[in-house]
């Protein structure tokens, strides 16, 4: 078996349910670090975060309204988290691009 590992980032928008990383490859991925930063200088965001489960079609939710203090950076999961094929991991902000989501996971081959 073989493992990479992997990195992404983005700007977290206000839209319910967006998609940051879908697992797009035929191997498990798992989530190993999960850090949300506010960078707005001034005012608190909330972040929430589902996980897609596509064999039974069905997401729950990590977070739900967690506030990010300004200025402030928060690890919203407490542990690993297993991604199959074509799951999805969802986050989004009560406004846009107040926060920054970075997630580094290992895929095994």
């Amino acid at each position: 078996m073989a493992e990479t590992f992997h990195s992404i980032n983005a700007a977290l928008g206000n839209t319910a349910d967006a998609v940051v990383h879908t697992n797009n490859t035929s191997n498990k991925q798992i989530i190993i670090l999960c850090q949300v930063a506010n960078v707005h200088g001034t005012n608190s965001a909330d972040v929430n975060i589902d996980y897609y489960d596509q064999s039974a079609t069905s997401a729950k939710a990590l977070t739900s309204t967690v506030a990010v203090p300004a200025d402030a950076a928060i690890n919203p999961i407490g542990g690993k988290l297993v991604l199959e094929p074509n799951d999805e991991f969802r986050a989004w902000a009560s406004a846009a691009n107040d926060l920054e989501i970075v997630i580094s996971y290992i895929e095994i081959s």
